[in-house]
């Protein structure tokens, strides 16, 4: 799929409520909540000799993450965010990987992406640990991730750590769940996922599919400093139609948690 290439001078506006009580414990541990519901509008406004006077983006959305102690630094992150774009030229979102991932450019070729809905931008919907980006699409997503973090060494030893790779050397196991669709709902006839059409001369044929919109991810992980650097190694398992993957998906990045 080719996104327009829309030039003009740009006008936006936000508009954001933020909430946070969080208290950090250590690197990538807190304690607490936050949460941040926005809206953008963005209006691309076009010469005199465009065929079109303008093209605008309306977006949406929410993030919600709770940080709960356990015990000492080992905490459960939950995290639930969905958003929503729309107008003339809507962001398209593409579900799959996580952020800051090396391997980005893999891109999931066999998910249709709708040829209807005129998009112009595009966005990355992450977490779903265990599948290449566009496992799913459209231009709304919700996605749910929830995490066990151990800083394990900093856990067990009782005293002051100086390596930075030890002290903050921490294991993780996560689940996810989400997915992004076109459409009133991931379940209606319009998702373009839900129906295919195959062409073969004069004839045209549409047909249901039997994919489920949902998937989800489970696996494990290891974080810690390296050279300055917060990395992040994650093995995942990708459930889609009720199906676990054969192979596990390795994914390496360089940024902190959600």
């Amino acid at each position: 799929m080719k996104l327009q290439v829309l030039e003009g001078l740009p006008q936006s506006i936000k508009a954001a409520y933020v909430f946070d009580n969080t208290r950090d414990v250590s690197l990538n541990i807190r304690y607490g909540t936050r949460f941040k519901i926005f809206a953008e509008q963005y209006q691309l406004l076009y010469s005199e000799s465009s065929e079109t006077s303008s093209s605008d983006l309306t977006v949406v959305g929410f993030d919600f993450r709770h940080y709960q102690k356990i015990h000492r630094e080992f905490i459960y992150v939950g995290r639930i965010a969905g958003s929503k774009s729309f107008g003339s030229n809507p962001l398209v979102y593409y579900l799959g990987g996580v952020d800051e991932w090396w391997r980005s450019d893999i891109f999931d070729e066999s998910t249709p992406i709708s040829q209807t809905q005129n998009y112009g931008f595009q966005a990355l919907a992450a977490n779903m640990r265990g599948f290449f980006q566009n496992v799913r699409n459209g231009n709304n997503f919700v996605v749910i991730n929830n995490e066990l973090r151990l800083p394990i060494f900093s856990y067990l030893i009782n005293r002051p750590i100086q390596s930075d790779f030890v002290r903050n050397f921490q294991v993780i196991g996560f689940g996810d769940i989400g997915t992004a669709w076109a459409g009133e709902s991931p379940f209606a006839e319009d998702n373009p996922l839900n129906n295919e059409t195959k062409r073969n001369g004069p004839i045209t044929v549409t047909y249901e599919n039997i994919n489920d919109p949902v998937v989800g991810g489970f696996g494990f992980g290891l974080r810690t400093t390296l050279l300055g650097y917060f990395v992040r190694a994650d093995w995942g398992w990708g459930v889609e139609n009720g199906e676990i993957n054969d192979k596990s998906l390795f994914m390496f990045s360089l940024s902190l948690d959600i």
